[in-house]
């Protein structure tokens, strides 16, 4: 098989340690890409970009902002949904406040503001943790969404209490508003979530995620070979909010481009982000794009079999998603805790020991 590290030699600490040291991984890599960048683009049209590619890309990079919290430093948070609504609320402030500077500035800008957010509701993790930490992360998700509907300043006095992007350009080319090309805004997206997928693996590969992961495995040992639990808890909680905030950024900006505080991150988005890292598999960088398009994919697939197809009714569609997807959950769970992840690990070590696979 051609799926072997036989005849891969490697001469320098810098090639051990490469992210995929197996040629072939690289070069899938490497087509995953160019197919992403290259081809895809010439080829989706409206529905696939919004059904489809934009809701995968943008959960992706707030899966794996909060994998980040959970799976890598132990923290465990249900405030996602409230965080997205921060990275909103603050690109569409500084939108409407700097309409010359450019859209991309803006979201990592409002990833910025979310960041310190999250470092200040991730201050009670230093004294709790576990159920109370959830706990509290829980009440920072209602805090903010209430702050957003109650204050009108956030949605800049609106009589509806509803913002809406304003129309935003990028190279000349527009990435927010009703005219937007779905190439565009996929592009656009994309970029985002390869930076991002980028820093979060060199990052859980490097002293930082070494010093999350001791966290998360036992802290009080980690803290007496001289991890300071402070810096790592903290660091955790302000890179997780910043990706998670580049998404909700993105989710308002880009993907609705009108959102209700309420409606559009209230705690069910919380869930849907964790159950897609619980299902895609805590602790990897894979686990959160495969929990991701799972949960994308899965709705869209429901709804074009048995909607469209059989002809069932939506409601009666919509409820077996649940079922599927909390029967999946409690499977992972006692099964499979490292989720799809782990799956896809176990197939490709199978493969390379191939025919003689244990």
């Amino acid at each position: 098989m051609f799926y072997r590290e036989a005849g891969d030699f490697k001469t320098s600490y810098q090639d051990d340690n490469q992210t995929f040291p197996i040629k072939f991984d690289r070069y899938r890599y490497y087509a995953v890409l160019f197919a992403a960048f290259a081809v895809i683009p010439f080829l989706v049209n409206d529905y696939w970009v919004n059904a489809i590619f934009l809701p995968f890309l943008i959960y992706s990079i707030a899966a794996i902002g909060l994998n980040i919290l959970v799976g890598y430093c132990g923290q465990v948070s249900l405030g996602t949904g409230g965080f997205m609504a921060v990275g909103a609320y603050a690109v569409y402030k500084l939108m409407t406040a700097f309409p010359d500077v450019s859209f991309a500035i803006h979201v990592v800008l409002a990833g910025g503001v979310t960041a310190i957010v999250g470092v200040m509701f991730g201050l009670p993790s230093l004294r709790i943790k576990g159920f109370y930490l959830a706990v509290a992360t829980l009440a920072a998700q209602f805090f903010l969404v209430w702050l957003f509907n109650r204050v009108p300043w956030f949605y800049n006095y609106s009589a509806s209490g509803q913002i809406n992007a304003p129309v935003r350009t990028v190279f000349g080319v527009e990435v927010t508003g009703p005219t937007a090309e779905p190439w565009a805004v996929y592009l656009f997206c994309l970029v985002f979530l390869t930076l991002c997928a980028i820093i979060a693996r060199n990052l859980t590969r490097g002293s930082v995620g070494r010093k999350w992961m001791a966290i998360r495995d036992m802290d009080i040992a980690a803290e007496i070979i001289g991890v300071n639990p402070l810096t790592a808890k903290l660091s955790a909680f302000a890179v997780s909010s910043f990706f998670v905030g580049i998404s909700g950024a993105l989710f308002f900006g880009v993907y609705l481009g009108a959102v209700e505080v309420g409606e559009a991150f209230g705690i069910n988005k919380s869930f849907l982000v964790l159950f897609m890292i619980i299902i895609g598999g805590l602790g990897s960088i894979f686990g959160s794009f495969a929990g991701a398009a799972f949960l994308v994919l899965l709705p869209v697939l429901l709804k074009n079999v048995l909607v469209s197809g059989l002809g069932w009714p939506t409601d009666l569609a919509a409820h077996l998603e649940f079922m599927i997807v909390g029967g999946l959950i409690v499977t992972f769970l006692i099964l499979e805790p490292h989720g799809l992840a782990q799956l896809w690990r176990v197939a490709k070590e199978k493969l390379r020991l191939w025919p003689f696979p244990h």
